[in-house]
């Protein structure tokens, strides 16, 4: 469990600060994981406090048998599944944007951002259209560079496991789905 400086005082059984050392180490990576899957700062904070309030409550049950990184990854993935569930937020519909303001992006997109910027802007716009499951495949793996066996312990309902073929054959074909999407939209040539 000893893999930081949060994990070894947690070991000591300093768990305020093992706590504390959790949420500032690795506070922002979470919160830009959540926003990245959730598509929404304000549910992204609703969410991170809910992380916090986990992570405190769940600390003296910690057993070590993952880095705790991982441990605060999967505390946040289950708070972010947990409000993605939640029947209120369900009855709740977005706006629909118009074929013309998607146009106008695309124009202001071009113009005023540069080639490179709307191009990063379109594999934003690709990201976004991904389920939250779909978004922290990626984010896990290519963005925080977990391993195969980190990620599965994170997406693991509790008592259940896993499959880590399974889930390097959902990234492959997520990848493969990705990479259609860009050509379909002039990303990829």
């Amino acid at each position: 469990m000893r893999d930081d400086r949060a994990g070894a005082l947690i070991e000591d059984g300093e768990l305020q600060a093992g706590a504390e050392a959790v949420v500032r180490d690795y506070g922002p990576q979470i919160l830009g994981y959540l926003t990245s899957i959730l598509r929404n700062d304000a549910d992204a904070a609703e969410v991170f406090s809910q992380f916090t309030e986990d992570l405190w409550r769940g600390l003296p049950g910690f057993r070590g048998e993952c880095p705790v990184r991982v441990w605060a990854y999967r505390l946040a993935w289950h708070a972010a599944a947990r409000h993605l569930r939640d029947p209120y937020r369900q009855r709740g519909r977005r706006l629909e944007t118009t074929e013309l303001s998607r146009i106008a992006d695309e124009v202001r997109s071009s113009v005023l951002l540069g080639q490179r910027e709307a191009r990063q802007r379109g594999i934003d716009l690709l990201r976004a259209r991904l389920s939250p499951d779909e978004q922290t495949l990626l984010v896990l793996r290519l963005d925080r560079g977990l391993s195969w066996r980190e990620v599965a312990t994170v997406l693991a309902e509790e008592g259940e496991g896993v499959d880590e073929a399974a889930l390097r054959k959902r990234f492959e074909r997520l990848k493969e789905r990705l990479a259609r999407l860009a050509r379909e939209e002039g990303l990829l040539e």
